[in-house]
């Protein structure tokens, strides 16, 4: 991003937000980020670190379990490199959705992270302040505004915000909102609605790092201007935003393009602008709308997220290779089923038994891998259950007649790991995925000042910590020898060594859905919806593609064997050239939420076959 760009258009600087990476306990690389850091020295635009730490994708076991998407070391790894920044460059950072569920517990042993480092010899000459907030709600409340029918389906100068479950944008609209009212305390919902429209949308592309650039990146930062309008850039050398790469991240993990919903209402794009900037490389954004539901006589709402245990489970692994066999091989494990359950005809508990199977081509039986790899669950009421449920399949799987068997010494190799059987543990189901009503204000969170006061019901609240022995780490303040504008600065960095994109020639005439994209992608639209993104190659691909009428609901019912009427949104995103198509996600035949039994994809991020191999002008 190049000063004549900024200067002609005579925006005014707001603020600006480096991501370091999308996820917090993924690892980063500093040196990705040095540039951006080293430049907020000289800059007075106000920066700060913001990132995500939490979300539903990887299914319901952390808010069943209390477990944390990363292990321990990795959190401890990344607010090391983290807190190192706040002390070097003092800038503030924001964390979102703490340990993956954003839990009390897990705001809280994100905290004793820091309390250890800067206890360290390292950092004990330092003090920090860190903010605590914890958006747990009491099941009490929920209950009683579950029987009044408002749920339905669906600060202070810091250093360190350790943030609980929120919205994904929601503190890169905070930090926006704080500066939007001269770093001041009033209610988000009083900005213009354009304004608080930009800051949503620059949140909902920033908070996944890099992936809006080309190729995806782990990090990213954010120019943002007063009137609402921001300018985003990838931070790992080589890498490019371009318009169509940054309107299509849009597109990602939501049910449809041009109305994002969030808590207190949702963001309007089908207005929304892409312009390349002078440094061919960030992209400016503007035209966003915020439309509040409380400014058209509905509740403010929050997300209620929760999931119980199910049962335990164990599974096996393993694999068959006679030709024989495969050809019958489904006939087999349903024999399998029934010696398994002739087995355990004593067993009061209930028990279920599944196969995932992997290549193995149903539609020509004639045609398949040399290796048909299978993994069996079992879930049972107990784990001793469970495992003599996978135990007695196992078996059968190895030892099981069929006709024609040539192969008399067994027919499955396992042994993988050192195994028969794994004990998995646990397994956990979605079970609260709803939307609760606030009454006026309760959106706003008090500060903790005292035990007692802890104990009051308040929805949300957050105290205030000092953290380390040493002298308290004063925040930067611009003098008049840094600058306001980006004159001779770009949001790219310098071209550097990086693995370059792997660029698939575009056949002149495609033949095929995917010859013609240039991204085709699932992915999960929350725990109950799968979503299918397709950005083409070309304008001219885009429209022949759009015209021919080949995309439509009723193919997409068809392709992944639902009613029409099941079909959640079908169409194309013309600033994205791309189409989108949202599904519920299914279980033989069934509706269900991600993870839980029998689930061999939570993400949603491998359903996009079909679509890919769909010929243009026709199946």
């Amino acid at each position: 991003m190049g000063s004549l760009t900024t200067l002609a258009s005579g925006l005014e600087p707001l603020c600006r937000i480096i991501t370091p990476v999308g996820m917090l306990g993924y690892g980063f690389d500093e040196s990705d980020i040095k540039d951006a850091l080293e430049y907020s020295l000289i800059s007075k635009t106000p920066t700060a670190i913001i990132l995500d730490s939490g979300s539903t994708d990887s299914g319901p076991m952390k808010l069943a379990l209390g477990t944390m998407t990363c292990p321990r070391a990795s959190y401890e790894r990344d607010l090391r490199k983290l807190v190192t920044i706040v002390t070097k460059y003092r800038l503030p950072v924001i964390i979102g959705s703490a340990g993956g569920d954003g839990s009390n517990g897990h705001v809280r042993e994100l905290v004793d992270i820091i309390k250890e480092i800067m206890a360290s010899s390292s950092n004990n000459a330092a003090q920090l302040k860190v903010l605590a907030i914890y958006s747990e709600i009491d099941g009490t409340t929920v209950l009683e505004r579950l029987r009044m029918g408002n749920i339905s389906g669906c600060g202070p100068y810091f250093d360190i915000i350790v943030g609980g479950r929120s919205y994904d944008p929601a503190p890169y609209v905070a930090f926006s909102a704080y500066h939007a009212f001269n770093q001041s305390y009033r209610p988000v919902l009083s900005l213009d609605s354009h304004i608080l429209g930009g800051f949503t949308h620059m949140g909902k592309i920033m908070e996944c790092g890099g992936l809006c650039a080309t190729p995806k990146s782990p990090s990213s930062q954010a120019m943002i201007y007063r009137d609402g309008t921001f300018d985003v850039g990838p931070l790992l050398p080589g890498a490019v935003c371009t318009p169509a790469s940054v309107a299509a991240h849009t597109l990602y993990e939501k049910s449809r393009p041009d109305q994002l919903h969030g808590p207190g209402g949702y963001i309007d794009l089908s207005s929304s602008t892409y312009s390349l900037l002078s440094d061919n490389c960030s992209v400016r954004v503007s035209g966003t709308t915020f439309h509040s539901s409380k400014g058209s006589g509905s509740c403010y709402t929050v997300k209620l997220e929760g999931a119980k245990v199910i049962g335990y489970r164990t599974i096996f692994i393993g694999s068959f290779v006679d030709p024989i066999l495969i050809s019958q091989l489904h006939s087999l494990l349903e024999r399998v089923k029934a010696y398994v359950a002739q087995q355990h005809a004593h067993i009061a508990e209930k028990w279920e038994l599944g196969f995932h199977i992997y290549g193995y081509d149903e539609a020509n039986k004639a045609v398949h891998a040399k290796n048909v790899f299978v993994v069996a669950e079992a879930l049972a009421e107990t784990q001793v259950t469970a495992t003599s449920v996978a135990s007695s399949a196992r078996v059968g799987c190895v030892h099981g007649p069929y006709q024609g068997q040539k192969a008399t010494s067994g027919n499955f190799g396992f042994g993988l790991g050192g195994k028969g059987e794994i004990e998995t543990g646990l397994c956990a189901e979605f079970s609260i995925y709803h939307l609760m009503n606030l009454e006026d204000g309760e959106e706003d969170a008090t500060e903790i000042l005292h035990v007692n006061q802890s104990k009051q019901k308040k929805l949300f609240s957050f105290e205030a910590l000092l953290i380390g022995a040493g002298e308290r780490v004063q925040r930067r303040h611009p003098d008049v020898d840094t600058i306001d504008r980006l004159e001779d600065v770009h949001l790219c960095p310098t071209p550097a060594n990086v693995v370059p994109e792997i660029v698939h020639p575009i056949t002149p005439m495609p033949q095929t859905v995917g010859e013609a994209a240039k991204v085709i992608r699932s992915k999960n639209a929350g725990p109950y919806e799968i979503t299918f993104d397709i950005i083409f190659n070309s304008k001219d691909t885009y429209d022949r593609v759009k015209n021919s009428g080949l995309l439509r609901p009723q193919l997409i019912a068809e392709l992944y064997d639902l009613s029409l009427d099941n079909i959640v949104y079908c169409g194309f995103f013309d600033q994205a050239l791309a189409f989108k198509a949202t599904i519920p996600r299914m279980r033989n035949g069934r509706p269900a939420a991600s993870g839980g039994f029998m689930e061999d994809d939570v993400h949603g991020s491998q359903k996009y076959l079909p679509l890919m191999n769909l010929k243009l002008g026709g199946k």
